[in-house]
């Protein structure tokens, strides 16, 4: 285990993180050089289309990508001088779930339908705490009553419960460990709108109580607002644009951004039609030279089309990965 000395309010430091898939003679790009920072007690949004990299990212974090057919090329994941690329398994067994844990979107494949909630919520208990066995399913039963299920149902199993009451228990899940970080994957995506907002008012709830860092992986801009301090948009495998929820929201910078805001229906637009981005995510397998977003924007020169794009700090905290800011906030 290796360690080196990180800011005092950061938590979680990602470098050149490089990821990709194989399949085939075909290799699909998934990250590409990310970098990312955590800071204590704050939710980073993850933002992008469908196959952007954002559970990519998440899985590396964990230590959980299939390998075969994932595969990290480089890059450093740092969790608080805990080196966590390449740490022994019998190490990352007790990072994982006990200092990280994971909400999963689909609490359908998260529980285990041949174990009661009870025994899943005890199991990660006995593994990560030094609580006995009678003490794991007092714990249990609390962190149920805390997500606002009777704990007389600790011995049910997971067929008895609604999506939202699963996912009510994948919460619970994930929290029994008072862990320092919560990798949230499309948390309401499998809910319905009702419950979705019930879900999102209680991870709040629960990580202001716990003082709990979140990263928040979404393609929903509403869910960004309501819960995240910080916001990172990605495009096939890169961040394009990062900065606090306040310069994503109110100065958006990045024609990627400034898309994915335009297509957003608004209470006070006059009912015109939206305006969806043209085109369609790259093949990851091929990715074009020089800008990814490039053949979808309306910007795009020659210039954009060869070489390395660099970040462009439009203001302090506020990198954007693209030659035409000027012109894309005209």
């Amino acid at each position: 285990m290796t360690t080196t000395q990180a800011p005092t309010d950061v938590l979680l430091t990602v470098r050149d993180l490089e990821v990709i898939y194989t399949s085939g003679k075909k290799t699909v790009q998934a990250v590409n050089r990310v970098s990312l920072d955590l800071k204590k007690g704050r939710t980073l949004a993850l933002v992008g289309e469908t196959g952007a990299g954002k559970t990519t990212i998440a899985r590396s974090i964990l230590g959980i990508l299939p390998d075969p057919p994932a595969k990290v090329l480089g890059g450093e994941i740092d969790l608080e001088g805990t080196e966590l690329l390449g740490l022994p398994e019998e190490k990352m067994v007790h990072v994982r779930g006990g200092r990280i844990a994971m909400i999963f979107q689909d609490p359908m494949t998260a529980l285990n339908p041949l174990m009661t909630v009870g025994q899943q919520i005890v199991e990660g208990l006995r593994l990560h705490t030094k609580l006995s066995e009678k003490d794991a399913r007092v714990r249990a039963g609390e962190m149920l009553e805390l997500v606002g299920i009777p704990a007389s149902r600790l011995d049910q199993y997971p067929f008895e419960f609604s999506g939202g009451m699963k996912q009510r228990v994948v919460i619970a899940m994930a929290l029994a460990c008072r862990p320092d970080l919560i990798l949230a994957d499309e948390p309401t995506t499998a809910l319905d709108v009702t419950i979705q907002a019930q879900v999102l008012d209680l991870i709040i709830e629960l990580r202001d109580s716990l003082h709990t860092a979140m990263l928040l992986i979404t393609h929903d801009l509403g869910v960004v607002a309501q819960v995240a301090e910080d916001v990172a948009i990605i495009y096939a495998g890169r961040i394009v644009e990062q900065g606090t929820r306040e310069d994503i929201f109110l100065h958006p910078t990045h024609p990627y951004t400034i898309g994915l805001f335009a297509a957003l229906p608004s209470a006070m637009d006059d009912g015109g039609r939206l305006r969806p981005i043209p085109g369609m995510p790259p093949d990851p397998t091929d990715l074009p030279p020089g800008c990814a977003f490039a053949p979808r924007c309306a910007l795009a020169t020659d210039e954009c089309r060869v070489g390395e794009i660099g970040f462009v700090e439009v203001a302090p905290g506020h990198p954007v990965r693209c030659i035409h800011t000027e012109e894309a906030t005209r």
